[in-house]
């Protein structure tokens, strides 16, 4: 099976894309059509935001190399939501889209086992977001599905300002997030393909440059995740030190951006709205990392 690290790799080069659109609906802000009928009941809202996510899979899986849906927002509703979660998650895939369960999670033994065949087995995502705290008992479930072609995407300099209560910290010559920068490295090592990158990727936000810059040379075979872009502050220049040398080694998350790009007129157009904001993004950042 074809890596993780290489699956992603060419889909960026035949897309000429690093944009990766996140699924994170809210009812109460889904376009009129969809809203109307999420009022009634869980199991209605549950199934307006699945309409909604099949309508927004069609508008940027041109501009798009994958999706990523926050399972939170899907739990939020209850059964019926987690069964939207999964019908998403297929509906991409049939598009051609790869698709990052963003669930970061993190346990230990059977419990990550769990996660892991919940995920990556079952809802059948191609990587899945994790949290490194409890060290690489909590990886290696995720990493032993790197030789079916899954990856992970490890927490390692979040996007919110208050990262640095903790990731920042002082841990012996260094910040907490270069030693776990370290880690991610090590645990890649393994499941390197080709394009020479590996499954196990990392979460670095384009909110901290600098830090990006860094963890660029301390983690070369990791894809970078970037959160940060469009409505948290960063911009696409600000996204190009996650970048290796040759452009490659990142794709650039947009939620809200994308997802409600259609602002508070949610009526007719929302959909090329969407659409619009996909390719806008795809744009800026193929000129900022081919630069």
């Amino acid at each position: 099976m074809e890596s993780f690290g290489d699956r992603l790799t060419e889909a960026m080069e035949r897309k000429s894309s690093c944009v990766v659109a996140g699924l994170d609906p809210r009812t109460d802000a889904l376009p009129d059509e969809f809203r109307a009928r999420a009022g009634r009941s869980r199991a209605d809202a549950a199934q307006a935001v699945l309409d909604f996510n099949l309508h927004v899979l069609d508008a940027v899986a041109p501009h798009c190399v994958a999706v990523k849906p926050q399972s939170a927002f899907y739990e939020a509703l209850g059964w019926e939501g987690v069964r939207a979660y999964g019908e998403t998650v297929r509906a991409a895939r049939e598009r051609g889209l790869l698709v990052i369960g963003d669930v970061k999670r993190g346990d230990i033994g059977s419990t990550a086992e769990a996660y892991a065949e919940g995920h990556l087995d079952l809802f059948d995502c191609d990587s899945v977001t994790v949290n490194p705290y409890l060290g690489a008992d909590g990886i290696a479930p995720f990493l032993k599905r790197a030789r079916a072609g899954k990856g992970v995407f490890v927490l390692v300099k979040t996007s919110n300002p208050s990262s640095v209560e903790l990731q920042d910290l002082d841990c012996g010559g260094g910040p907490v997030y270069e030693r776990v920068a370290a880690l991610v490295h090590a645990w890649g090592e393994s499941s390197v393909g080709r394009s020479g990158y590996s499954a196990a990727g990392a979460v670095v936000g384009a909110t901290f440059p600098d830090a990006a810059a860094r963890l660029r040379g301390l983690m070369p075979r990791a894809v970078f995740l970037v959160p940060g872009y469009g409505a948290q502050g960063a911009t696409a220049r600000d996204c190009r030190p996650c970048f290796d040398a040759r452009g490659r080694g990142a794709v650039v998350n947009s939620s809200r951006g994308i997802l409600f790009a259609y602002g508070k007129s949610g009526g007719v157009g929302w959909a090329e709205a969407v659409r619009d904001a996909a390719r806008k993004m795809q744009e800026e950042l193929e000129t900022v990392r081919r630069a």
